[in-house]
Parts: C-alpha cells; sequence; structure tokens
C-alpha cells in the first residue's frame, strides 16, 4: 500500500494515517467526504490540503479495504 501523501508517525495522532506534512487523518477526510463536503469545500476549509491528498485518502482507504478479510460466523 504505498502512498507517499499518507504517512504514519507514532508521534501524531497515535500513528493513525495522516496526510502528510499535516496532522490530518485519512479518518477525518473520509468523514468530512461521508457528511456530503466536496473536496473544493475541504480545501476551502483545510488550505494547506490539495485535491491530490483528498484523492490519497480516498485511495488509501480503498486499498486499505480490499486487504480486509471477511470471516462468516454461523
Amino acid at each position: 500500500m504505498e502512498n507517499k501523501r499518507i504517512v504514519f508517525d507514532p508521534k501524531i495522532l497515535a500513528g493513525k494515517p495522516i496526510i502528510q506534512g499535516t496532522r490530518i487523518s485519512v479518518e477525518l477526510v473520509l468523514e468530512l467526504l461521508a457528511s456530503g463536503m466536496s473536496a473544493e469545500e475541504i480545501i476551502k476549509e483545510y488550505p494547506h490540503l490539495k485535491k491530490a491528498d483528498i484523492l490519497a485518502a480516498i485511495d488509501y482507504a480503498a486499498k486499505a479495504l480490499k486487504h480486509e478479510e471477511v470471516v462468516i460466523i454461523g
């Protein structure tokens, strides 16, 4: 899962994946998108973000889910 815009730092947000050079987590970006905000609205709210950062967060989440294992019990 190589993505140079998404980094991990145990000193920032307990090591959660964040946008490089920020303290903004992938999780926050996804929550903002899920709440209905557009990429443009997110960038207006967080002007140090780029559209490529938002796309990288989506890509990271998609790749993480791709490797998720589903176990059905029952």
